[in-house]
């Protein structure tokens, strides 16, 4: 039975060979948890990548990643602004109230599942300023967000500003910060511009089980050690995934792998004209598709999530060839 051409997820592409190659290398004898030779370059190496100095933690998955960043920024009682359609809010099962012990998500609207200054005092102004009502404490936003839209610097300077005449900790979940960086062409700390913590993404984009968590305010990131023993996360054998991110960094191969997802997602975008539903700034595509030509598209060979009634989503990722990019833009402009 012949594979399907892939475009279920960037979670599903397999681990780079680079980061193999780092993890047979790291398989020797050395200090245990965070200890270790590698785990002890990763704030060095992010801070050359930053221009900054930078605490940074590995942990094992995205949705550990978002919550621990969180942890330091917000009180039980409080609450965390995100859009209606952020991962936290959405995919995580809960998690940021499990791991914030019972804070709140207060939820904003925006276009293409971002928000701007405006969005958030709309959901943030209504709130009272007594007790008996949760105060938000933090800004969580997504680059790219969760339908592919980037932040441009600016945009993510304004809302640094906003987060700080508001006296809110401004987290970036990074789940695909990687695409964002090669779509903006900027420097990676203009495309978090502001932020006090970065959930910095590996796994879409070509790891195997590693992301990191990137403090801007190093200070930060003294309580998350302790958060992290608590919610399991500190791994005993941590020098793999310290390995797995440090051969991401090499040589910009994180770079390099998000410019060539984004460079087949524009491949198959110049194909969908007046189908897309958001503009393409990223690896990923949302397609207005009936369920017969969904259908026709799937028995053709292609692999995808339905996006609702009447949609598709399409997500390319570092190893998507050119070839089956070529054909789902044929088999697309045929529909």
């Amino acid at each position: 039975m012949a594979v399907p051409m892939q475009f279920l997820s960037d979670n599903a592409a397999p681990v780079h060979p680079a980061v193999w190659e780092a993890l047979r290398a790291a398989d020797e004898a050395d200090a245990p948890y965070d200890n270790d030779f590698l785990s002890r370059r990763l704030d060095e190496a992010f801070g050359g990548l930053f221009g900054c100095e930078v605490a940074a933690l590995w942990v094992a998955t995205g949705t550990a990643a978002n919550c621990l960043a969180l942890a330091p920024m917000v009180p039980p009682h409080g609450g965390v602004v995100c859009h209606r359609e952020a991962h936290i809010e959405v995919d995580e099962a809960g998690a940021p109230g499990f791991y914030l012990h019972g804070a709140k998500l207060i939820l904003a609207e925006g276009e293409g599942a971002r928000l701007t200054p405006g969005d958030i005092e709309a959901a943030i102004d209504p709130i009272r300023d007594d007790v008996h009502q949760v105060q938000p404490h933090a800004l969580s936003v997504t680059q790219t967000s969760e339908y592919g839209r980037a932040y441009s610097p600016g945009d993510m300077s304004a809302l640094a500003r906003f987060a700080r005449e508001r006296g809110l900790g401004f987290h970036v979940d990074g789940a695909r910060f990687a695409n964002a960086v090669a779509h903006l062409d900027c420097l990676p700390r203009e495309a978090c511009a502001g932020s006090d913590v970065l959930s910095f993404g590996f796994v879409k984009n070509g790891g195997m089980g590693a992301e990191a968590i990137v403090f801007f305010d190093p200070a930060l990131a003294d309580v998350v050690r302790y958060r992290r023993k608590r919610a399991g996360h500190l791994q005993s054998k941590g020098r793999f995934l310290a390995a797995q991110i440090l051969a991401m960094l090499d040589d910009d191969l994180w770079l390099r792998n998000a410019r060539a997802a984004n460079a087949a997602a524009a491949e198959i975008a110049g194909a969908c004209g007046s189908r897309l539903m958001h503009p393409v700034e990223a690896n990923e595509l949302f397609v207005r598709l009936s369920s017969s030509e969904r259908e026709w598209l799937r028995a053709s060979g292609f692999s995808f999530y339905d996006w609702g009634e009447d949609a598709a989503r399409f997500v390319t990722a570092w190893n998507t060839r050119a070839e089956d990019a070529a054909a789902l833009a044929k088999a697309i402009a045929e529909l």
